[in-house]
């Protein structure tokens, strides 16, 4: 299975995929984490050493085919040769990055992470999460064309919400599978009364909701993975059910999980 989470700019999309990615490979999963941004944050979310030396997708590994970009290589010499070790054993890949100014577009990054998408649908057993930019360019680019189900993080106000929306237009244009929104930094009822009636009046799946958690941002705050800084803060019971309904049909039960429940669903 393959899911791609987007939203706009600080919605916590990064937090949102890197905790999952962990949480699936917990429950036995093997999880390949992409980090689909030119601004890589998701091996520092996930607990990757941001010193670390990282590799980066090359984009010699493109193959151009009728049916779009698809990998040079086989896929597991692929991750072998370019993913790094993530906790959990999370397999990390990051798409190339502007090196120096005025080298002009991405357009070669972005088709290598959809090819290696492509590809990783055929891996059987393995469960791919891919951080996206915070634009809808991934969807004009078709770097997410392949993903079986789109995720689009939202905060409880208007322009994240209508973020959404875009997107999920877009999206609705291409070949992937299954739209969804996921309410993040939920405070009040009222909160979610909203995002419930926007998504609604625009014919948008809700699949979940978020509360606003201290310690997300105490854990951004001292560079650490939220499962690290507090296993059993609200955001990861919900996210574990989430994920697990998602990729299970019921939610992944890890010991390093506890605590209440927040509403998440299908």
């Amino acid at each position: 299975m393959r899911i791609a989470v987007a939203g706009k700019g600080g919605a916590g999309k990064t937090t949102v995929c890197a905790t999952a990615a962990r949480l699936l490979a917990r429950s036995g999963v093997r999880v390949v984490a992409i980090d689909g941004d030119t601004n890589p944050n998701l091996h520092s979310a996930i607990g990757v050493d941001p010193a670390a030396a990282l590799p980066t997708l090359p984009v010699s590994l493109v193959s151009r085919r009728f049916d779009g970009p698809r990998l040079a290589a086989p896929v597991d010499d692929v991750l072998e040769q370019h993913a790094a070790a993530a906790p959990d054993g999370v397999r990390l890949v990051r798409m190339g990055m502007p090196q120096h100014a005025d080298e002009g577009c991405m357009c070669s990054a972005h088709a290598t992470v959809s090819a290696l998408l492509a590809d990783l649908g055929e891996a059987a057993g393995t469960v791919t999460l891919l951080d996206l930019e915070a634009s809808p360019e991934h969807l004009s680019r078709g770097t997410a064309r392949h993903a079986d189900v789109l995720v689009l993080v939202v905060e409880p106000y208007y322009r994240s919400l209508e973020a959404a929306r875009l997107q999920s237009s877009l999206a609705a244009e291409t070949s992937i599978g299954r739209v969804a929104v996921l309410a993040n930094k939920c405070r009040h009822p009222s909160d979610t009364d909203a995002i419930e009636e926007y998504c609604s009046r625009h014919g948008l799946e809700l699949i979940g909701v978020l509360p606003w958690s201290e310690a997300v941002l105490d854990a951004d705050a001292l560079s650490e993975p939220l499962l690290d800084h507090n296993p059993s803060d609200p955001v990861v019971d919900a996210l574990a059910a989430l994920v697990g309904s998602l990729v299970h049909g019921a939610p992944p039960r890890p010991e390093s999980v506890s605590g209440p429940q927040v509403e998440a669903g299908v």
